[in-house]
């Protein structure tokens, strides 16, 4: 019985792709400002949820690198993380990250804190959005 659910989770998963923020719905983007995420006069570049919008979502924006996973049962268990690109030291791009894990940027922050931006979807699709995200974080230091 497991096994079905894996396939049906996969597929549901590998279905996301990375989106522009004219993409995203309004309530998407009140999310984001509410947990503090995002910024008024901020710009969204490209976002990918592994799951659903309401739940996870990885982004980089004109200001910063952010991920978000939201328990739907339990806020305590919330996690956000972000980095203002003046504050990162370092960034490892993982393109296989195996089977069952979406590539990701791992950020490196000034204060060694860190935490990963995944985005999944064709090969160069992916390329692009992490040459993107070093050559914007390059130009702030």
């Amino acid at each position: 019985m497991k096994f079905p659910l894996v396939i049906l989770l996969f597929s549901l998963v590998s279905c996301n792709s990375i989106l522009n923020q004219d993409e995203l719905s309004k309530s998407d983007l009140e999310r984001l400002k509410t947990l503090n995420l995002l910024d008024e006069d901020e710009k969204i570049i490209k976002f990918y949820s592994e799951y659903k919008n309401s739940v996870a979502g990885n982004f980089y924006t004109n200001k910063r690198l952010a991920s978000y996973w939201l328990d739907e049962n339990d806020e305590s268990k919330n996690d956000t993380n972000c980095a203002f690109y003046e504050d990162i030291a370092k960034l490892d791009t993982v393109v296989y990250a195996g089977a069952t894990f979406s590539p990701y940027i791992k950020v490196i922050c000034n204060d060694s804190s860190s935490f990963k931006v995944c985005f999944d979807g064709e090969k160069e699709e992916i390329r692009k959005t992490f040459l993107d995200i070093i050559a914007i974080w390059k130009k702030s230091l």
